[in-house]
């Protein structure tokens, strides 16, 4: 938002200089003179466009956008008009980059700018899906509805995506760990043994001369090590911002271990929430598959939506490409074939929706409960097995000699 200089009167006579943050000029001289100023002159700070708003990730933290879509749907129910509204959520929300937009879109509204026009110019903050429900409740009449509709969605996404989260955070956490002890035991307390060995002039098994030799390694070619990790990073960014490496990653989440089921499971939830929200909102059915695509967050289940996309425009059935993609269990084209059939697709799609994120729910409940033991035996048998390399030949040296 910009910032303007202003000079004014006080009351009192007495000029004063300053700064104010405003949508535009005459908002600004409008408060000013709320204030009992006499407004001098208000000019546009230079260089503005070198202020801009950075954020790393999501800026609006989804708790707050679903208090947003909460109130807002309140107010509008309550009559409050949408310039009134948007003015009370800006002052009440407790997230600054909403605000800040919130501020700007109610100075749009003012001007009669629709709500969709208004918060379309703010990408970062109202995703596409919020904006195109918005604009289908604007023209069917059922605004409050729409953001009701929107809360619901919201939350079920938010529910799901911290569900996923925190399977995947657990094993993340034990990895690290484990690493650490790994790479403490080589480079602190197995070269302590080296030397011993060495005078001793004992047959090693293999196991401990596999660690020693890691041990060696770590000490003498750390560098290596930290160039090997940075380059597999590295590789693995730019792999991401190409079609093809994009398209690898995701297939390989998909069919990765026990965790490639729950991301699967986790998509198609939020694939059907989504797209049974924008149907039921009377979104266009190719416009909300284009916004699926988009929000899905996986290449290999948005080229399916593509297809099944291109399908539609050829006068075939949504279900039929589905039914051959491997990503979409038979129970989701199932539905899917019914909700066409019968004009019902938004409810089938809800229905297939709470079914996967209530699997998504249980399936992460089992896991936290396999996971644990399973993991710390992980960590136990690595550090186990590098105590044991240099322990056993210990024993056995001492054996000989007694």
């Amino acid at each position: 938002m910009p910032e303007y200089i202003y000079l004014v009167r006080a009351p009192r006579g007495k000029q004063q200089k300053g700064k104010i943050t405003a949508s535009d000029k005459s908002i600004a001289v409008q408060e000013l003179r709320s204030k009992g100023y006499i407004v001098l002159s208000v000019k546009e700070e230079q260089f503005k466009a070198l202020k801009m708003d950075i954020y790393i990730g999501n800026p609006v933290k989804a708790i707050h956008f679903i208090v947003y879509c909460r109130q807002f749907a309140t107010l509008i129910r309550a009559g409050v008009n949408i310039v009134e509204a948007t003015n009370i959520l800006a002052a009440q929300t407790e997230s600054k980059p909403l605000r800040k937009a919130l501020i700007q879109v109610a100075a749009s509204l003012a001007k009669g700018v629709s709500l969709s026009q208004s918060i379309i110019e703010h990408k970062k903050i109202f995703p596409s899906v919020f904006v195109n429900m918005i604009r289908a409740g604007e023209e069917t009449g059922d605004l409050d509805g729409t953001l009701d509709r929107m809360a619901k969605f919201y939350e079920k996404e938010h529910v799901t995506r911290e569900k996923i989260k925190s399977a995947l955070t657990y094993p993340v956490v034990v990895g690290l760990m484990a690493m650490a002890a790994v790479v403490y035991l080589l480079k602190s307390v197995v070269p302590q043994f080296v030397s011993m060995f060495e005078s001793m002039h004992a047959e090693l098994p293999l196991v401990t001369k596999f660690v020693l030799a890691l041990s060696k390694s770590v000490q003498n070619q750390w560098y290596a090590w930290v160039f090997a990790i940075i380059a597999i990073i590295l590789i693995y960014q730019v792999a991401k911002r190409t079609p093809q490496g994009a398209y690898a990653i995701d297939y390989a989440v998909l069919k990765a271990p026990v965790f490639g089921k729950l991301r699967q499971k986790g998509a198609i939830a939020q694939l059907t929430r989504t797209l049974s929200s924008l149907y039921a909102s009377s979104v266009p059915v190719l416009q909300s598959l284009s916004i699926v695509e988009e929000t899905v967050n996986n290449r290999v289940i948005g080229s399916y939506i593509r297809k099944s996309a291109d399908s539609l425009r050829q006068g075939n059935p949504l279900s039929e490409p589905l039914k051959k993609a491997w990503v979409f269990p038979p129970l989701v084209t199932q539905m899917i074939a019914i909700g066409e059939e019968t004009g019902s697709l938004d409810l089938m799609l809800e229905k297939v929706a709470d079914f996967y994120e209530m699997d998504v729910e249980n399936t992460v409940d089992r896991l936290k409960s396999l996971i644990e033991p399973l993991l710390l035996v992980f960590l136990a048998g690595v550090v186990g097995t590098i105590v044991a390399a240099i322990m056993v030949p210990m024993f056995t040296i001492y054996s000989n000699i007694g």
